[in-house]
């Protein structure tokens, strides 16, 4: 396996040097910060990334004061106390993006974080204590418990909270497939495992978080040179 001094030059070429390289390169939240994420965050964060697979980003942020302010700012008790008729009529609702599947995705996810209160004080508490060893099982809860939250959808929408992972970008697994990393399909238990492994031993090689290690390998490998 590729030493992690190696990534880092490549990027680094590609970015200008090490200070061009260092300027887009973002860090993860500490623990306690990722505690201290309100739930409503959460939810607002996996419902953006539900709409967004298949839809254009942009379309769906500019839209997105609609959706907060048509799902309560996602709080979660008040969405929990929503009848179906009443979710049927929301989703029709033409200040949002109509998409009924997508819509009930919602109070889907809602449930799904608010029984982490019962069972890890709260959801953003079992976030932050999940261990980074096996990152890529947290994903694996989310697709479980939760709503569309499969693939990478869950990974991109703990990315964007701040929370310290990797994501399976096509820059990132193309580097993993090319360097013998991972051998099957990318949501195969098999390839989470191989690839979590291997960001574990360069997180121990260079100190640096899962989430700066993940845009190093794409800066690196993928389609993005200055």
């Amino acid at each position: 396996m590729e030493k992690f001094d190696s990534i880092y030059a490549s990027a680094a070429e590609r970015k200008g040097g090490e200070q061009g390289l260092e300027s887009i390169v973002s860090k993860p939240l500490t623990r306690d910060e990722v505690a201290a994420i309100p739930e409503d965050r959460w939810l607002s964060a996996f419902t953006m990334k539900v709409f967004q697979s298949g839809i254009s980003w942009k379309v769906v942020r500019n839209k997105w004061p609609n959706f907060e302010e048509h799902f309560f700012q996602f709080r979660i008790d008040p969405l929990l106390m929503l009848s179906e008729e009443q979710w049927e009529q929301k989703a029709q609702d033409p200040k949002i993006i109509r998409h009924m599947t997508k819509v009930m995705s919602i109070p889907a996810n809602a449930a799904m974080i608010q029984r982490a209160r019962f069972e890890h004080d709260s959801f953003a508490q079992m976030v932050a204590d999940w261990p980074k060893e096996s990152i890529t099982d947290l994903w694996t809860h989310l697709k479980k418990h939760g709503a569309r939250l499969g693939g990478n959808t869950g990974p991109y929408a703990l990315r964007q909270l701040g929370v310290d992972t990797f994501i399976l970008s096509n820059d990132v697994e193309g580097y993993l497939r090319n360097t013998n990393i991972i051998d099957s399909g990318r949501g195969t238990k098999r390839a989470m495992t191989a690839a979590n492994k291997a960001f574990m031993e360069w997180h121990q090689e260079s100190g640096r978080s899962l989430s700066e290690i993940s845009q190093i390998i794409a800066y690196g490998f993928g389609d993005n040179r200055v």
